[in-house]
């Protein structure tokens, strides 16, 4: 058993993943913005990677810093993409994706580590987080939280692009573009709006994705992005199978039930 106790911490940084990016999975599916959780992503990826070619070796410790500026250009265009063109925004976002993809591919196109690089960005290390990675990733999911929680109206849905890129971006760097977009659409998706299932019930089939997802890369020897990744999705489809979605209820809602909406997601007030 005592083998085996290097994994609470890739196990406790999974979870502290789950409880962030869930909910804010859910209000990216309620916008109908898939494409946006994605290109965010990536472009937080770029910053990393732009910040680590191009600072001097004194100032690439600042290279999350870039990740988040990059992010939340990002935000910024993808909210010019929802106001201004709401009717081609998915066709747009992607194109913000594959050129951020692109990008990142020609800064490393002369670096001898570039495929290595690259391939950190999209698949990350999650199994070999340390007590000290895993504090950013406590911050942003008592944030996440918060905003989810006690935040209502106006503010809450001003907060949450900035959340986002905060979020996605500290998720990145840790566990890669493939693991944060699982984490954010499968168990919303396939839990939260098909089975019309509570946040928390989300978040703990993701976190069960990851528990399986780690397990099994330490016991095989398997890149852990990937292999969450499927653990993941594995997890919701057996969540569809298992559960069912609860009869309509006409009852009046409780106290409790009016800061929830179908499918679990944060509420915002109407005239919000």
């Amino acid at each position: 058993m005592a083998d085996w106790l290097w994994l609470l911490w890739p196990m406790t940084a999974g979870l502290l993943m789950a409880i962030a990016l869930v909910p804010l999975g859910q209000r990216v599916l309620k916008r109908n913005v898939v494409f946006a959780d994605l290109a965010i992503a990536q472009w937080a990826a770029l910053g990393a990677i732009s910040g680590g070619q191009l600072l001097p070796g004194d100032w690439s410790h600042l290279a999350p810093v870039s990740a988040l500026t990059f992010a939340l250009v990002a935000v910024f265009l993808v909210h010019g993409v929802i106001r201004f063109a709401p009717d081609h925004r998915e066709a747009m976002i992607g194109l913000l994706y594959v050129l951020g993809a692109c990008t990142a591919t020609l800064m490393v196109s002369d670096d001898p580590h570039g495929a290595q690089r690259l391939s950190e960005a999209f698949n990350g290390d999650l199994l070999w987080v340390t007590g000290t990675s895993v504090i950013p990733l406590a911050v942003i999911a008592g944030l996440v939280l918060v905003w989810c929680v006690i935040l209502r109206g106006q503010v809450q849905e001003k907060l949450f692009l900035p959340l986002f890129a905060l979020a996605v971006t500290v998720c990145v760097d840790q566990a890669g573009i493939y693991v944060v977009f699982a984490s954010l659409i499968a168990t919303p998706l396939l839990v939260g709006r098909m089975r019309a299932r509570s946040a928390a019930t989300a978040v703990a089939a993701c976190f069960a994705g990851y528990t399986i997802g780690l397990l099994l890369s330490a016991s095989y020897d398997l890149p852990a992005g990937p292999t969450i990744v499927v653990s993941i999705v594995a997890c919701g489809l057996v969540a569809i199978a298992v559960l069912r979605k609860p009869a309509p209820n006409h009852a009046s809602p409780s106290p409790a039930d009016r800061f929830q909406r179908p499918g679990g997601e944060c509420r915002v007030p109407d005239g919000s």
